[in-house]
């Protein structure tokens, strides 16, 4: 875990450690290392056997739930031609409907347990709203981040552009005018050439800067010289990144080199369907759990045998959400434990970027020298080399070839303009902007992120054993209520007997005294 170390102000959380430390097998229930490979079919072997601990607990689940089925539907059918007699016996003793002593008993005690098993259901979605929340915020956190990440690279690229763009048009344009002009005065006409091969000196040390700049922004960028009207080179002004270019490619596939642009938006609509597909399994659970409710408070038995299908339901959906965040868990785990490996291991990210600039941007140790140092001092000693000469020329040349100030005119404004895209460009290609974003984006996944899955692991498990309670005790519940053609009998029973209010008031008036 040496790697680990490398990245300033992260470390792993004890969440990741803990879920990182869990033992993996694949199919053959061999041991397999935890390092995150995920083209590895041995790595997804021990991902897949992690998420079928869910399908043994669904089946488990049934089993159980299959077996209440069973005691309700055989046991009962017998308790209840044997205990006719006594039924008749507690109705005479007992008031209402006649459900005393030991049904009764039975009712309550069903009753209670449905109600506490939707009691847990209903905590268990107050921890998956938390959880699906925390997970949002996590991903938010992550897709800024690669944004602005892509901003800035973006921003790296306009930059080496316009002051190639800038130098080349200096060339092509008013240095060959002056070349012209200085033709019959030796100095003037060393200094002029001297100016343009130093300006293509700068173009070629430039044009060898690259951080994965991706083809499909060559169009955005202007690298057509022929384009650019006019000989003044504006500087760059950033925009936001919430309006910045976004590195797209045309494809769906993964772009190559890797683009963060890419990723923020690939993670971006995947976090809107997985937010709101939570969002809508949340509300179901409440919608059941609800119901549920009002369906023992009411006693109807049609809706809790609507409310027992939707459970069924439910309880799949937990038991496969389990599975999904489990894998997901322990992906996430062992990505976290040493995220600087695998993105400088993994041939998605160094097919377009070297590994030591790699290494140089996601470490950024105060120890450690810029990989473009020497080409940017190089660049910017010939930036000072064509100033020099360029004032010689202002000095010298002007009095004694007054057509030539135009074209000295445009080559410093072409210069200053350049000078200044490069200083901004010296500040970007610093390693401290590019890893702040790396180090928000690993917090945003990893601790929000992990976080919020795990609450999402404990809802899915909560859930899952509250419905199999529910679907356990629903039944029983149902089959105890009376149905609606027994309190037909008894209304009609007690409004058919004309002597029932008469006796009734009749021992009511024996019972006063002094009446």
């Amino acid at each position: 875990m040496a790697a680990m170390t490398t990245v300033p102000s992260y470390a792993p959380s004890i969440w990741v450690r803990m879920c990182h430390a869990l033992p993996r097998l694949d199919f053959g229930m061999q041991m397999r290392d935890n390092l995150f490979v995920p083209d590895s079919w041995e790595y997804q072997q021990t991902l897949l056997v992690l998420s079928s601990l869910s399908a043994i607990a669904l089946i488990v689940s049934l089993l159980v739930v299959l077996s209440f089925l069973i005691h309700y539907c055989c046991c009962h059918r017998g308790d209840r031609s044997e205990g006719s007699e006594e039924e008749e016996e507690d109705e005479d003793g007992s008031t209402g409907h006649g459900y005393g002593g030991k049904k009764g008993r039975g009712i309550c005690c069903v009753t209670w347990v449905a109600v506490a098993a939707v009691t847990l259901c209903c905590v268990a979605i107050g921890i998956g709203f938390y959880g699906n929340s925390e997970a949002n915020d996590g991903m938010y956190q992550l897709t800024s981040s690669l944004l602005t990440a892509n901003y800035t690279l973006a921003s790296i690229d306009l930059l080496i552009s316009d002051t190639i763009t800038g130098l080349q048009l200096s060339v092509s344009g008013p240095l060959a005018s002056m070349e012209e002009l200085f033709s019959g005065s030796k100095p003037f006409l060393v200094s002029t050439r001297n100016c343009r091969r130093l300006s293509e000196n700068v173009v070629n040390l430039l044009s060898s800067i690259s951080l994965a700049r991706s083809t499909v922004e060559a169009g955005l960028l202007g690298n057509d010289s022929g384009g650019v009207s006019g000989a003044s080179i504006t500087p760059l002004t950033p925009v936001p990144p919430s309006v910045a270019p976004t590195v797209v490619p045309a494809s769906n596939l993964l772009p190559n080199p890797f683009s963060p642009g890419w990723a923020a938006n690939t993670l971006m609509v995947n976090e809107d369907y997985r937010w709101l597909s939570y969002v809508l399994l949340l509300l179901l659970d409440l919608i059941v759990c609800l119901f549920i409710l009002l369906g023992l408070a009411k006693q109807a038995r049609w809706l809790l045998i609507l409310m027992t299908v939707l459970a069924w339901l439910c309880l799949f959906l937990s038991w496969g959400s389990l599975g999904l965040e489990t894998a997901t868990v322990a992906a996430l785990s062992d990505f976290c434990s040493d995220p600087n490996s695998f993105v400088l291991n993994s041939t998605q990210f160094n097919m377009g970027t070297s590994s030591d600039v790699l290494d140089y941007y996601l470490t950024c140790g105060r120890r450690m020298n810029s990989p473009f140092q020497q080409l940017l001092t190089q660049s910017q000693r010939a930036l000072s080399n064509i100033h020099s000469h360029l004032s010689s020329l202002d000095r010298n040349a002007l009095p004694q070839f007054p057509k030539a100030e135009k074209s000295l005119r445009e080559v410093q404004q072409i210069l200053n303009s350049t000078e200044g895209n490069f200083h901004q460009l010296v500040a970007l290609l610093n390693c401290r902007g590019l890893n702040k974003d790396y180090i928000d984006s690993l917090k945003g996944l990893c601790y929000d992120g992990m976080e919020g899955l795990l609450y999402l692991s404990l809802y899915s498990f909560l859930s899952a054993l509250a419905f199999t309670a529910i679907l356990c005790a629903l039944p029983g519940a149902w089959r105890s209520f009376p149905s609606e053609s027994e309190d037909y009998d008894d209304s009609d029973s007690e409004s058919e007997d004309p002597f029932t209010s008469h006796q009734d008031s009749k021992r009511f008036l024996q019972w006063q005294p002094w009446l």
